[in-house]
């Protein structure tokens, strides 16, 4: 079964990291991808990056990484 192009173009992002973010790090070095970085005072997923293996959500010591 083939994705259709709407199918394709969009891509949704399955994890996130919220506000409560104590921009540690832990969750960097977890990720395959690299897909992790940080921006201002928290950290972020990239989402074009971002293979949604939820490697990251595990590591976090606040859980603040969710889908």
């Amino acid at each position: 079964m083939s994705l259709s192009k709407i199918e394709r173009e969009v891509k949704i992002l399955a994890y996130t990291i919220s506000d409560e973010c104590i921009n540690c790090g832990a969750c960097d070095d977890s990720c395959p991808v690299g897909a992790i970085a940080e921006a201002g005072e928290k950290r972020v997923i990239d989402e074009d990056n971002c293979i949604d293996c939820g490697a990251c959500v595990d590591t976090c010591p606040v859980n603040c990484i969710s889908e």
